[in-house]
């Protein structure tokens, strides 16, 4: 007789919960930190053409040479680093997890943060270390390296700016850490679009240190194109674990032409900037409720009973995201997208009729 899901699954395995993804038909969409503009009808012609003339029926460019070049330019990588390439950051960091997991291996992460540091880590194997973020969300650096020191891991990741507190970690205190490191310090700067600053340009000053950006927050979520940045050395063992053609061939079309024409993305990420600022000094003004800066293209708030906020949002057709539960720095919290400026009129204006309710 087959043994059961229980008899063969692992038992970390079972214990988590798949990463959720709600439905969001007819819904203002504000919970998933996506761009909010369509790419204007001259540049989508333009790749429709394209892919129009792709030739699907053979396999990609197994390492996107065109691609990469391409990023590099546009990324500003320095001179001697190497790129990896993932289907989305998510393929990266379980590249690195899948790398690193020798048996005992430790993966060090700020919380809260970005949950998939933990989720892949527990997939490959490896035991999740958590640092919990001082109140304010800042870095506990002396809990941090205290935690290096006793535990030693294999791999760090710092997300900068933060998912989901939208703050940028000091930077001096993420090099200390960098310098305490035993293995690999992973900088996911998924949304530097928003924020300007970046560890790009200290690539070189330290070996052991990756820098990893997405296109998906900067406009291009549906392409799904994640980017690894460092040593050769690095890149090339965490290469043996990458499955084959993982970048697909309407990817590296779509993204080698974006890369081309990145003013529209750029100036898309200037307009989000701009409502951030206006959301949140909204969200300043609301009474009952306490909004935090944002480097980010989200805002992190925090209200009483905020998972009554957040059904009354949704009756009233915006969903965001709801933070309550999942840490205890994120009690009574949510996080709303930065949309377009109608989308983001509409999220204030139920907001103020769920408080007032």
């Amino acid at each position: 007789m087959p043994k059961s899901p229980k008899e063969i699954i692992r038992e970390e395995i079972r214990a988590l919960k798949a990463y959720p993804v709600p439905d969001s038909t007819g819904m203002v969409k504000l919970d998933a930190m996506e761009n909010p503009y369509r790419l204007p009808p001259q540049v989508r012609g333009r790749l429709a053409r394209l892919v129009e003339d792709a030739a699907v029926n053979r396999y990609p460019d197994p390492t996107a040479v065109e691609l990469k070049a391409a990023l590099r330019q546009a990324l500003e990588v320095p001179a001697g680093m190497d790129l990896l390439l993932g289907n989305g950051s998510d393929e990266l960091i379980q590249m690195v997890a899948l790398a690193t997991a020798r048996p005992g291996a430790v993966v060090l992460g700020m919380e809260p943060s970005f949950v998939m540091f933990k989720m892949i880590s527990a997939f490959v194997g490896a035991r999740y270390v958590g640092v919990d973020l001082h109140d304010d969300f800042s870095l506990d650096i002396d809990r941090a390296l205290a935690v290096i020191e006793r535990d030693r891991p294999a791999a760090v990741f710092i997300a900068f700016p933060n998912n989901p507190t939208g703050n940028l970690f000091d930077a001096g205190l993420i090099e200390r850490i960098i310098e305490a490191a035993p293995g690999l310090v992973v900088i996911d700067e998924a949304y530097h679009a928003f924020a300007g600053e970046s560890f790009m340009e200290r690539l070189p000053l330290h070996p052991n240190l990756l820098v990893m950006r997405t296109l998906s927050k900067l406009g291009l979520a549906g392409i799904r194109l994640g980017v690894l940045a460092g040593g050769a050395a690095w890149l090339k063992e965490l290469d043996k674990v990458r499955l084959p053609y993982n970048i697909n061939t309407i990817t590296q079309i779509v993204a080698r032409e974006m890369l081309r024409h990145g003013g529209v993305l750029t100036e898309q990420a200037e307009a989000i900037k701009l409502e951030r600022v206006r959301v949140l000094q909204e969200l300043q003004r609301t009474p009952r409720l306490t909004a935090y800066p944002s480097e980010a293209n989200f805002i992190l708030f925090r209200t009483r009973k905020a998972e009554r906020v957040f059904d009354g949002l949704k009756q009233r057709g915006v969903l965001i995201k709801s933070l309550h539960g999942s840490h205890r720095l994120l009690a009574d919290c949510l996080r709303v997208t930065v949309g377009t400026p109608d989308e983001n009129t509409a999220f204030l204006t139920a907001l103020n009729q769920t408080l007032a309710a």
